[in-house]
């Protein structure tokens, strides 16, 4: 296996930056730390890029040594990957998600099809027959955004070491009770976010939680909020509140209105 080995050095804007292959990444500074944007194919040398060479975001990392650990990171995660063989080909293929513009042959009965707007992976009879039935869909399609998580955990010699911990991720925080069924073990609410999620409905099944949110021209250093028992955004009981600016934040799973403190916007 050859290994991919990044290339790094300073930008023209005097910024942390490397080259993965055709890739090209630059550590842009934010309020947060660095943005780790990037580039495709940028032919010039590393210290005449410049920010306008590249664009969005692949999520931010702290510093200098967390932008080389993600880098490195890449960098294992196509090697692996290029010593996992997977091929491309066209298929004329009919998916849940409109005709197959390409696919990828991860393995015999294993192939990811994309389309003009989605796409996912479509394991044939046996290949899905042998999943975890808790990982199993029927039909066999396991959409990109979330269900190929199922393929990954159950075919984990298909899939490289990155994509193995998004997947156990997805599958933590997204659907829990499969994740618990393969494992054997339940998860704790700092594991997974639904789990999380279903402590707090549990814990303020009767609070007023906000459910939208807007700062005050009305009240100035307030936000004006709109608040549900439980909050649910059914046809429930809603009551409008206002919070101080520098205390109001959603949070993970959003803010309890404490009517002790909080005073009830007048109708």
């Amino acid at each position: 296996m050859s290994a991919v080995i990044p290339d790094y050095g300073t930008s023209a804007d005097g910024h942390f930056a490397a080259r993965i292959g055709d890739l090209a990444y630059i550590a842009i500074p934010a309020r947060d730390g660095l943005r780790f944007a990037s580039g495709w194919r940028l032919r010039r040398p590393i210290d005449e890029w410049t920010e306008a060479d590249v664009y969005g975001s692949e999520g931010m990392v702290p510093d200098a040594a967390g932008f080389r650990a993600h880098v490195e990171d890449l960098a294992l995660h196509l090697t692996q990957r290029e010593a996992l063989g997977r091929t491309e080909v066209r298929m004329r293929v009919s998916t849940p998600w409109g005709l197959s513009q390409g696919a990828t042959i991860y393995a015999e009965g294993v192939v990811c099809h994309s389309t003009a707007s989605h796409g996912g992976f479509k394991l044939d009879r046996t290949r899905n027959a042998a999943l975890h039935p808790a990982l199993r869909l029927k039909g066999g399609w396991y959409e990109e955004d979330g269900d190929w998580a199922r393929v990954a955990v159950g075919y984990p010699d298909l899939f490289t070491d990155r994509e193995k911990r998004s997947a156990d991720r997805t599958l933590r925080d997204w659907v829990p009770d499969a994740w618990e069924a393969v494992h054997g073990r339940a998860l704790g609410i700092e594991e997974s976010f639904t789990r999380d999620r279903q402590r707090f409905a549990r814990e303020h099944a009767d609070d007023w939680v906000v459910i939208s949110a807007v700062t005050s021209r009305q009240y100035p250093g307030f936000v004006e909020t709109i608040a549900a028992l439980g909050g649910h955004r059914d046809g429930s009981d809603k009551r409008a509140w206002l919070v101080p600016v520098q205390e109001y934040s959603a949070g993970r799973n959003g803010f309890v209105i404490d009517p002790a403190r909080h005073a009830p916007i007048p109708a």
